[in-house]
């Protein structure tokens, strides 16, 4: 591995874009998956891919980081001022385009600032990463559920692939030490038919020896096949 890609590690923090970037080079960077294979399970360009790779590898996870909004180059604002409008545009509840422009007008005002143009304002609110504005504004599970990376691979015979899931249960049980508690399903499910192949059902939050032990009545024997 080369010495660029063990020293320039990410660190905590930075763009959303360039760690979305970082969850795909990692891929071929850590597991040494192919940029193809990454680029075909994405729908993200080979090129593309190619090209973060190439900037991870000069510049570490900072090669990832997109460069400033070309009105923030174009206009030459001072940084805190394009800091600003994005910090004014990713709170909630969001102000229009027009509210953030008059905020930041009275601000340069009393910093005796050049003013910048509402169209200024606009195409910088305009250029803020979509998921970036998602995390913000609708929160980590929305986007989760909208940009997190995940390869799917799909069983074409039964029994070719199992996946485990696991619930809390919305019913109160008496625990052992005579207290309420929620348990847990653990559910082994064949990914071609969705049939459940085996369950356990539990205390306490999903561990692997729970999971072992739903594989366990998943493969053995039912008295009932049923």
């Amino acid at each position: 591995m080369d010495t660029a890609l063990k020293t320039n590690t990410p660190f905590a923090g930075g763009s959303t874009r360039a760690e979305a970037r970082w969850a795909l080079v990692r891929l071929h960077v850590e597991n040494d998956i192919s940029l193809a294979a990454i680029a075909r399970d994405s729908g993200t360009a080979l090129r593309t891919l190619e090209r973060w790779h190439a900037a991870y590898r000069a510049k570490g996870f900072d090669g990832l980081k997109p460069a400033p909004p070309r009105a923030e180059r174009r206009h030459r604002l001072k940084p805190e001022l394009g800091q600003l409008i994005k910090g004014l545009a990713l709170t909630r509840p969001r102000d229009s385009v027009a509210t953030i422009h008059r905020k930041v007008a009275e601000l340069c005002r009393k910093q005796e600032w050049p003013v910048p143009s509402y169209s200024v304002v606009w195409t910088i609110v305009r250029e803020i990463d979509l998921g970036m504005g998602v995390l913000a504004l609708e929160g980590p599970v929305a986007y989760r559920d909208k940009y997190e990376l995940a390869l799917r691979r799909q069983a074409d015979l039964p029994n070719a692939m199992w996946q485990a899931d696991h619930t809390m249960l919305d019913i109160l049980i008496v625990a052992p030490n005579g207290q309420p508690a929620k348990p847990w399903l653990s559910v082994i499910l064949d990914d071609n038919s969705r049939a459940a192949c085996g369950y356990m059902v539990f205390l306490g939050a999903p561990s692997a020896m729970n999971t072992a032990l739903a594989l366990r009545q998943a493969i053995w024997h039912k008295s009932e096949p049923d």
